[in-house]
């Protein structure tokens, strides 16, 4: 599923900047969004978020009303988005509109001056997305302001940094087969009712980016909403994966791995709400239940959980034309965020 369009095709309106600005913003239409403001980063290497989240900004901002900042890794040289450039994104001054932060970033080094923002960002106890590799959002070790934030920290409050301590998981390992097993997801038995599933039932989310590891059981504070249920190949109606776990007698499948949850966090004093799914990639976002999961989450997070209705409209918006994931060390691309931003 490569190419993807639906009817969805009137341009966005978005806000007025300059077309040189290095960032994208589309403006809210009717909806129960209508007035909130959504701030998503994105800055990986290999999952295409700079992919993902324009069409997720063009589903929450066309279908639900909400102005969507979406945030690059960009290339101070040249203004183009570059996901290998892990050291600059420009425009989290947005954060301090923001209602919600949706995160798609990998390994980040970024500066303190914008490292800022999102810390005062979450001291201000306000809610999280995460998606991905957002598990595993910074690598800032020498960074002595926000070295807590490091995948790796060693902080006695913040240990294994924003991904364990804010998200619920660090970065781990590749559960299932890197490339070569997909995911389905499995509703938890006994969440099948909660407002982020409405409308998604087994099987309807899916994606061919594998299975993370996550170490069980999570955190005390995280309530497993969604399992991952390795399957044998890279197609929807592959079936469940028998194999083990590599050269164990444990087996892919049991247990499955959380790729789905709800937890919170506390910042300066301050608590917000946060989902986090270890899925996606912008391949994922082809499918229209990962696209519901989030669109769900996000509703969510911001307090709407009673206005999701029963089956939330994810219609792609324009043309989506998803890259196959993969590590890119020689980084191709051209696009501004000018380009994105109808």
């Amino acid at each position: 599923m490569n190419h993807i369009r639906t009817l969805a095709l009137v341009a966005l309106s978005t806000l007025p900047c300059s077309a040189a600005d290095p960032w994208v913003v589309y403006e809210g239409r009717e909806g129960v969004g209508k007035g909130k403001h959504i701030v998503l980063i994105s800055g990986d290497e290999e999952y295409r978020s700079e992919e993902a989240l324009p069409q997720l900004g063009k589903i929450l901002a066309t279908h639900h009303g909400f102005k969507c900042t979406v945030l690059f890794a960009i290339d101070p040289a040249t203004g183009v988005i570059n996901p290998n450039v892990n050291n600059n994104i420009p425009g989290l001054e947005a954060l301090k509109s923001a209602d919600l932060m949706v995160i798609f970033t990998r390994f980040r080094n970024l500066p303190s001056d914008q490292m800022k923002h999102i810390d005062d960002y979450l001291s201000a106890g306000k809610p999280v997305v995460g998606l991905r590799t957002a598990t595993h959002a910074f690598s800032n070790a020498g960074n002595k302001d926000f070295a807590r934030y490091h995948w790796q920290s060693k902080d006695p409050v913040w240990k294994e940094g924003f991904g364990r301590y804010v998200l619920g998981e660090t970065w781990v390992a590749h559960h299932g087969g890197h490339g070569s097993q997909a995911t389905r997801g499995i509703l938890a038995k006994d969440k099948a009712n909660h407002p982020i599933l409405k409308g998604i039932k087994d099987g309807d989310i899916f994606g061919p980016t594998d299975v993370y590891t996550v170490r069980l059981p999570l955190p005390a504070d995280c309530t497993p909403l969604v399992f991952g249920q390795v399957v044998e190949g890279m197609k929807f109606d592959d079936p469940p994966s028998e194999r083990n776990v590599g050269k164990s007698k444990a087996k892919l499948n049991d247990p499955m791995m959380p790729v789905a949850w709800t937890k919170s966090y506390t910042v300066g004093g301050e608590t917000g709400r946060v989902f986090t799914t270890t899925m996606g990639s912008s391949q994922d976002f082809a499918h229209e239940g990962t696209r519901r999961l989030v669109v769900n989450a996000c509703l969510w997070a911001v307090g709407l959980e009673e206005r999701i209705p029963e089956k939330t409209k994810v219609d792609i918006v324009g043309e989506y034309n998803p890259t196959p994931f993969r590590s890119v060390k020689e980084w191709k691309g051209t696009k501004k965020p000018g380009d994105l931003a109808r």
